[in-house]
């Protein structure tokens, strides 16, 4: 991710919140080869390439798209960046590789099926299904450019440097001076002058200026029409016949623009996803998973994040953001615990609703058949206030089930810290 706009976020004195809000904008990454077939749709240069899932799709593709190259390039496909330095838990180092045309089948079997850990991924790493098989571009010089949410200026926001290939991070801290940012005006749009700002910025060699610029121009193009978060080139490159090329890319949408984004959405890759996350889509329910050991159900996205900064307060970790919704049902209630007893790290839960239009008896009801069908391992912390909190409360003791509970939302945090500790 590049600095600036994100690292904002990161930056708060309770990052937890942060990084909910951070987490909010990657809600659909697609694959590199998937970006690339987007991108050649919308007139950007991309390296000729095709992803293959299996050794014998490999070799079809050798035969009928490469029959004359002497060396491919063969990359894992994880949505996760940082794959060159990455490690196979099958001790493979790298899930990108330039190699020989007769070594592509046997570096290919060495990545397909198993699990690839990244700077991006975490120790559990990622299982690569997919290879991406293309065509080794003679670069001559390496660049970064990305277009991404700037909330200073409340619009798109273009950043570029003349120097890429490595962590937007890296350069950031090591070349802070060449690192150009353009805004623009997302009324306007990108004018002549914005797209020459940012070639200048880039200051390539030998491709022709003006191309660069129209290259610039259409990134934009896709950013906005395909409703993008993010568009990250790392690099943008150019190649010794002097073009200009986005030789990888990352590409994020805003799962808000679904409805009218169909195609860009039915590309989701959901074995690459958090499956907690996968299974609380299907349930209608807002979740993020985050490191913790405190599982968090929450009615409102405000209090879910002021329950997970009070938990960070009084010493513990959430291990989750979820908000159930002012209009929960039942069903959606004994979701949401299996999703949160399904997470080996959750030592404690907290329940934490104020009864508005989502109602304390319906909570309770829930959490009871929770109980019921989950077989509940770890302490449940329950504070409950609002509409039918008695009836809710009532429904609690009549269970028999053995619970903790608060009298507001500090009382609360403190308990499920102590039971999680416990």
């Amino acid at each position: 991710m590049v600095r600036g706009f994100l690292s904002k976020l990161a930056s708060r004195s309770l990052s937890v919140a942060g990084k909910w809000q951070q987490q909010q904008l990657r809600r659909l990454n697609i694959h590199e080869y998937q970006g690339a077939e987007l991108m050649s749709k919308y007139g950007v240069n991309v390296p000729k390439g095709v992803a293959v899932s299996s050794v014998e799709e490999l070799r079809e593709a050798i035969k009928g798209m490469f029959p004359q190259e002497n060396e491919l390039v063969v990359k894992s496909q994880i949505l996760a960046g940082g794959r060159g330095l990455g490690t196979f838990k099958n001790g493979f180092k790298g899930g990108v590789h330039i190699v020989k045309a007769d070594q592509v089948e046997e570096t290919a079997g060495k990545m397909l099926g198993q699990i690839l850990v990244t700077k991006q991924t975490g120790p559990q790493g990622k299982i690569v299904s997919k290879v991406y098989l293309c065509e080794k571009l003679s670069l001559v010089n390496e660049m970064y450019f990305a277009i991404t949410l700037d909330r200073t200026t409340a619009g798109p926001l273009i950043i570029a440097c003349r120097k890429g290939g490595t962590s937007i991070e890296d350069l950031a801290e090591n070349f802070p001076d060449m690192i150009i940012k353009v805004p623009i005006d997302v009324f306007q749009g990108i004018t002549e002058e914005d797209a020459a700002k940012v070639v200048d910025g880039l200051a390539p060699t030998v491709a022709d200026r003006n191309a660069s610029i129209e290259q610039v121009k259409k990134l934009y193009k896709l950013f906005c029409e395909c409703d993008c978060t993010l568009l990250e080139i790392n690099p943008i490159a150019e190649t010794s016949d002097k073009q200009l090329v986005a030789a990888d890319a990352k590409l994020n949408f805003d799962d808000n623009a679904a409805f009218r984004q169909k195609a860009v959405f039915a590309l989701r890759d959901p074995s690459q996803e958090d499956p907690r996350e996968v299974a609380a889509a299907e349930a209608d329910l807002n979740y993020i998973g985050l490191d913790g050991e405190i599982g968090c159900m929450v009615n409102g996205a405000g209090l879910a994040m002021a329950t997970m900064d009070i938990i960070k307060l009084r010493g513990g970790t959430p291990a989750n953001f979820l908000d159930v919704g002012g209009n929960a049902s039942e069903g959606q209630v004994v979701e949401a615990f299996k999703i949160l007893t399904s997470d080996d790290k959750v030592k404690a839960i907290l329940v934490n609703i104020f009864g508005g239009i989502m109602k304390c008896d319906v909570i309770a009801s829930g959490i009871v058949n929770a109980a019921k069908q989950v077989a509940l391992k770890v302490p449940v912390v329950v504070r409950l206030e609002g509409t039918n909190v008695d009836q809710g409360k009532r429904i609690l003791k009549e269970s028999g089930m053995t619970l903790v509970t608060a009298e507001d939302l500090d009382d609360a945090a403190e308990k499920a810290v102590k039971a999680a500790a416990s």
